[in-house]
């Protein structure tokens, strides 16, 4: 992409904390900040990427199918440590390039799920790289893009909001079949929701607890919704590991998660938002 359309996409990209349209409108994106092999010096690019699980991600050296490497992927070859924001949150990550049966499998998820992988590899007649970016974080995700702690569980609730809608719409595309991208997708949503209810539960409510008393019955009514969405993360992760899942299960599962997390999601930050901001 042109470097103006690039900076235009990071800055739209920071200033709403992941969201942007235009080109890249409900794709899932992450700035992939790289060390430049000749300069360097940092350099940033707008990537798509594909949820991986076990805290990692893929990112695909497309470059639409140009018959070079795109520049970012020969910095990580020369500098792999790299700079990750997904919009919520930025980390370290150590990016290492997939070979062999591992890439295949993970570009083949790639093409089940947007064909438009294919048509670039038909393109170029050099093999498309696959990469896997581990977080290299300690004790959780990364630094929270965020200036209040108010403001933090209102941008993580935004980023589960999004991934939720964007899992919903790749069911409703899906037909009778349920891709293996897909699956991880969801997968890999459960899991992160489920980190994110434990850190909940186990500091941000006990801190709260200390402080503010009269948030006693927000707060236990809090744990309970917990309780209730784990068994739905629980039903939803059964619907897409089944031996051979099906996809009306799997999207009555993702509905009734979804009812229950927004409704879960709006509560908590009526309640708990103004005390954190006032506490500030």
């Amino acid at each position: 992409m042109p470097h103006d359309f690039n900076q235009q996409v990071i800055d739209e990209f920071r200033a709403n904390k992941g969201r942007v349209g235009g080109y890249f409108e409900g794709a899932r994106l992450i700035l992939l900040t790289t060390t430049g092999a000749r300069t360097g010096r940092p350099h940033t690019t707008p990537v798509g990427y594909l949820p991986d699980g076990d805290g990692r991600v893929l990112v695909i050296a497309s470059a639409a199918g140009a018959p070079k490497h795109p520049a970012w992927f020969h910095n990580l070859l020369a500098h792999p440590q790299v700079t990750v924001e997904s919009g919520a949150f930025t980390y370290e990550a150590r990016a290492v390039v997939l070979d062999g049966e591992e890439r295949d499998r993970a570009f083949a998820r790639a093409v089940e799920a947007d064909p438009g992988w294919a048509a670039y590899q038909e393109k170029t007649d050099r093999v498309i790289p696959v990469v896997a970016l581990h977080s290299i974080a300690q004790g959780g995700p990364g630094t929270i893009n965020a200036s209040s702690m108010g403001e933090a569980i209102k941008v993580v609730h935004d980023a589960f909001r999004r991934e939720l809608a964007l899992i919903r719409e790749e069911m409703a595309k899906g037909g009778s079949t349920l891709g293996a991208q897909l699956r991880v997708n969801c997968l890999t949503f459960c899991q992160g929701l489920h980190n994110h209810h434990t850190g909940e539960d186990t500091m941000l409510f006990p801190f709260l607890a200390d402080g503010r008393p009269e948030l006693a019955p927000a707060l236990a009514r809090l744990r309970e919704e917990h309780e209730r969405i784990a068994a739905l993360v629980e039903d939803l992760r059964r619907a897409v590991t089944a031996e051979h899942p099906d996809p009306a299960t799997a999207r009555t599962e993702v509905e009734r998660l979804t009812a229950e997390l927004e409704a879960h999601l709006t509560y908590e930050e009526e309640q708990l938002i103004p005390a954190l901001d006032a506490a500030a």
